[in-house]
């Protein structure tokens, strides 16, 4: 006899049907699985589609290489948004912030002669302050996110372009800076290492630490989490802050890699972010952005575009590829989510 049913094993109610009790068996586990792993099948079934199709030059080291050191900032980029996600908000700004964010990396070194680190110090922090005004924004103004991040975005991208002049910033990096990109630690690049910290840093806040669980009560009812006393102000703010800093360390790793400051460089991966953070919260814990789903969303991203690129296709091919998969993401976040409000009712 349990408390919360203490007569359901006593007195059963003829006048009621039975409760409905989980399905069993091997079809029920199968679509379980495919609905927490399908994601990452995919990858998997996409690398040995493309290797079939491709075997020259598709299963390489080169290729490997390639989609952990290029798609790293993607997954950075991603990896930030799904933790403002998280709180019930949407950061527009990104695309935007780690395009400063490279352009001063560069900048202050070649235009201002500031050594590396002290370049790398103010990046930042400006984007952890960008991160408190979109906070600040969104909290205390009460401007709906996405219209007070995108007004952020907007002003960071025109003084971008009043900083660079509207040419690109060139000069001679010292080799420490450029080994941020360039170096590899028992030949995985690290960039690569980066993305899989960050990863395991946001996965155990989001899982272990009390702050995952307020950011996801948060979002999930916002007046509710405010009733049983969480400080959503507080934890709003660290999140939007903890995004500034990762986009700002995205961006000091896209300067490595670029070498040249260019303030067209940036929104183009706001849509790709956004990809990765929504479409991430449909596998791994389905309905609820989540660190490994994010990793493994960009996996799959990075794994297409490759494959198609290597197949000739053209440049426009990408774009209309994100931009396709966002709204398959968006769709299949809101399944997953309904998907799991039902199971809980259920419960």
């Amino acid at each position: 006899m349990t408390m919360e049913q203490p007569q359901a094993e006593i007195v059963p109610d003829a006048g009621r049907a039975p409760a409905a009790r989980p399905a069993s068996g091997i079809v029920p586990a199968i679509l379980r699985l495919i609905e927490v792993y399908g994601l990452l099948l995919i990858a998997i079934l996409l690398v040995i589609f493309y290797s079939w199709l491709l075997p020259a030059t598709f299963p390489t080291a080169l290729t490997a290489q390639s989609i952990l050191s290029d798609k790293s900032t993607v997954a950075l980029l991603s990896l930030a948004e799904a933790i403002v996600i998280a709180t019930g908000q949407f950061d527009l700004s990104i695309g935007y912030v780690v395009g400063i964010s490279h352009i001063l990396a560069i900048g202050l070194q070649v235009r201002s002669g500031l050594p590396w680190e002290v370049a790398a110090i103010i990046v930042l922090l400006v984007g952890a302050g960008i991160g408190l005004i979109n906070a600040l924004l969104v909290q205390v103004a009460q401007i709906d996110s996405f219209i007070a991040t995108l007004g952020t975005g907007t002003v960071i991208y025109g003084i971008s372009i009043w900083y660079t002049g509207g040419q690109q910033i060139v000069g001679v990096l010292p080799p420490e800076f450029l080994a941020i990109n360039g170096a590899k630690l028992f030949g995985i690049p690290l960039p690569a290492i980066y993305v899989l910290i960050v990863t395991i840093l946001v996965w155990l806040a989001f899982e272990y630490l009390p702050v995952g669980r307020y950011l996801y009560a948060i979002g999930a009812n916002r007046r509710a989490a405010e009733l049983v006393g969480i400080p959503i102000d507080r934890y709003v703010t660290g999140a939007f802050i903890a995004s500034g800093l990762i986009t700002a360390f995205a961006g000091l790793v896209l300067a490595s890699r670029l070498q040249v400051g260019q303030s067209n460089i940036g929104p183009e991966y706001l849509l790709p972010a956004f990809v990765g953070a929504l479409l991430g919260a449909t596998t791994i814990k389905p309905g609820r952005v989540n660190a490994w789903g994010t990793l493994v969303a960009v996996l799959v991203l990075a794994i297409g575009i490759s494959g198609i690129q290597q197949m000739g296709a053209s440049f426009f091919v990408e774009p209309l590829f994100n931009g396709l998969t966002l709204i398959a993401a968006v769709g299949l976040a809101g399944y997953a989510a309904r998907r799991r409000l039902r199971a809980r009712t259920r419960e």
